[in-house]
């Protein structure tokens, strides 16, 4: 029997993993990768509207229009959104390992130890990557 491949599944758009069913089954995998190809989608408008901001004020400002005050606000204008540039692609690679753990077969399993995340944790957060505990210890070393 040919195994069921995740990108062929038709989802109900109501779906949501239960417990009940074999946890990263195919159904998990098709409803994850649909929920991170989204957030990847959105992402990437959003980040498309951020740079022409800052091409925008870019643009005011080397033009020379308003007075100093202006300009200043225009160049803290520039900064924030080039944060918010950097965070966006940060959160895009991780979006993207996130859906190539789904293609190999590891998503929703720890990067550290290899067992089971849990489905309640990969539901409120896609992109976990260790069990609760491990996170927690992690957290605990940065500190």
């Amino acid at each position: 029997m040919a195994k069921k491949n995740f990108l062929n599944i038709e989802l109900d758009p109501k779906y949501v993993p239960k417990k009940s069913e074999k946890y990263m089954c195919p159904e998990h995998l098709a409803y994850f990768y649909r929920v991170l190809l989204a957030q990847r989608e959105e992402l990437l408008s959003d980040r498309d509207d951020v740079l022409n901001d800052v091409r925008m004020a870019e643009k005011s400002e080397n033009a020379g229009v308003g007075d100093e005050q202006d300009q200043a606000s225009a160049e803290q204008e520039i900064t924030m959104n080039l944060r918010m540039s950097e965070r966006t692609d940060n959160l895009l690679k991780k979006i993207n390992a996130a859906i190539e753990r789904i293609e190999n077969g590891t998503y929703g399993y720890s990067v550290i130890s290899g067992d089971e995340i849990g489905l309640q944790r990969m539901l409120a957060r896609p992109l976990a990557t260790m069990t609760i505990e491990e996170q927690e210890e992690y957290e605990q070393k940065r500190k």
